[in-house]
């Protein structure tokens, strides 16, 4: 039913179409997380779930990676948009009637992306494996939401908050994605395959994850303590110059290759850039919790944001490094990328996604306290050891077999010298898995234990 708020605080929302959206984000944060630990698993113990096709690391590596993205992440920032968009604009979300529609729309086509993935329908792209079919859905689905949120902030009689405005270029820019996605794997051949791959992967993590978790964080951070946005400037400067710099960075992928250098150098110096919206954010992290920073130990939410932010900055900080032609030759093609990978989609904006999704949970709920506090301190610290730990241990392992392989090893030999690395991965990835679990448990607990 539609609910006229929350709690007494709250703007019109469909309380339950946003906790049908989290519940779904929720459940496929947990099945593709752990199966993120399977596939782990296969690299030091390869006949891990035998020799069947659809268990083989070549078909489970794009489901958990593919599913991530767009099934853990998407979901829960798509259910936390019905939130923010009417607190943020005082107006009903438009054609909020069709939001259950679209929310078995977006799951089901999910659903499909796992079996055919499963099945070997596999497009070559990294990141962007999906079967033409899912692509297109997901655009129709994604268009749609756009329009939605479109004309409910139009109609806002508010002044247009920052949260908006990264929300809207999300939605925007990744229509672009999407069409880059459906065009790019069979109708672009030779060298501009690689040049337009680069691209897209730059522009699902830059113009899709990141811009969505900046909405995110600027706006459940200040609620989670109770404090304004310590500079609105540094928001807009952050937002113009990841609107930027970020279309740039493409070719940071295919090092030694025949593409063009200068476009490489473009790249390095487009990456050093993106160092600026992560400093906004972290900069308005810090002012925003000054003389606050005892709420972190009462609020769950704002410390997965406060850890986000700083996942954020060592990953941008890794990223940036990684662009130097110098550093790539010790790095490329190395599980060093891939700690890369792991601090900025999932360290920052997975953690920030599932914070604002703590933070909502309970106020739909009716503001209810958390069921176990203690569980939700054992699940954040879990997972912030967790991560923490597995993007040390693959940096440390990258490097190792990079300057192995620079000093003449056989590649066989490197991989036996680096196998310890990817047993503490693999722990690491289940202490992730847990904590994940320890929380979505107290939830799930608090919603039912909330007041009649």
């Amino acid at each position: 039913m539609l609910s006229e708020s929350a709690s007494q605080h709250d703007a019109p929302i469909d309380v339950e179409l946003i906790r049908g959206w989290l519940a779904w984000g929720l459940g496929w944060l947990m099945l593709f997380a752990t199966l993120g630990g399977f596939v782990s698993t296969k690299l030091t113990y390869p006949t891990f779930l035998g020799d069947t096709a659809w268990l083989t690391y070549g078909r489970l590596r794009p489901i958990h990676v593919n599913g991530v993205i767009w099934g853990a992440f998407s979901t829960l920032f798509i259910g936390l948009c019905y939130y923010v968009v009417p607190q943020l604009t005082g107006q009903r979300v438009w054609g909020e009637r069709w939001g259950r529609a679209l929310l078995w729309i977006w799951n089901m086509n999910l659903a499909a992306v796992v079996m055919l993935l499963a099945l070997g329908w596999n497009r070559g792209w990294e990141m962007g494996e999906l079967p033409l079919i899912n692509v297109l859905v997901a655009l129709g689905a994604i268009i749609f939401v756009t329009a939605q949120l479109s004309v409910t902030i139009k109609r806002r009689d508010r002044p247009l908050h920052v949260s908006l405005c990264y929300l809207l270029a999300a939605f925007v820019w990744t229509h672009v994605t999407l069409v880059l996605l459906t065009i790019g794997p069979t109708r672009i051949l030779g060298l501009e395959n690689a040049a337009w791959h680069g691209l897209f992967v730059h522009y699902l993590i830059g113009l899709w994850i990141t811009p969505a978790g900046y909405a995110l964080i600027y706006y459940f951070l200040p609620a989670s303590v109770k404090s304004p946005i310590y500079s609105h400037r540094l928001a807009w400067l952050g937002f113009c110059s990841l609107a930027l710099f970020y279309p740039l960075v493409r070719l940071d992928h295919y090092p030694g290759s025949p593409l063009a250098g200068r476009p490489g150098t473009t790249v390095i110096v487009s990456a050093i850039a993106l160092a600026v919206p992560a400093w906004t954010v972290l900069h308005n992290v810090v002012g925003s919790m000054s003389g606050r920073w005892r709420k972190l130990s009462q609020s769950l939410p704002a410390r997965f944001l406060t850890v986000g932010a700083l996942m954020h900055l060592a990953g941008t900080v890794q990223g940036s490094l990684e662009a130097f032609r110098s550093v790539q030759q010790a790095t490329q093609f190395t599980d060093f990328g891939v700690a890369h990978s792991h601090l900025t989609i999932f360290g920052t904006f997975v953690m920030w996604a599932f914070a604002g999704t703590v933070y909502v949970w309970s106020r739909l709920a009716d503001d209810a306290p958390l069921w176990s506090v203690r569980f939700g301190n054992w699940g954040f610290w879990l997972v912030t050891v967790g991560i923490s730990a597995m993007a040390l241990v693959l940096m440390a392992q990258g490097l190792r077999q990079g300057f192995l392989l620079m000093a003449g090893a056989e590649w066989v030999h490197s991989v036996h010298a680096i196998r310890p690395y990817w047993w503490a991965r693999t722990f690491t990835g289940f202490s992730i898995n847990f904590g994940l679990s320890l929380v979505v448990y107290t939830l799930m607990k608090t919603s039912l234990a909330r007041p009649a």
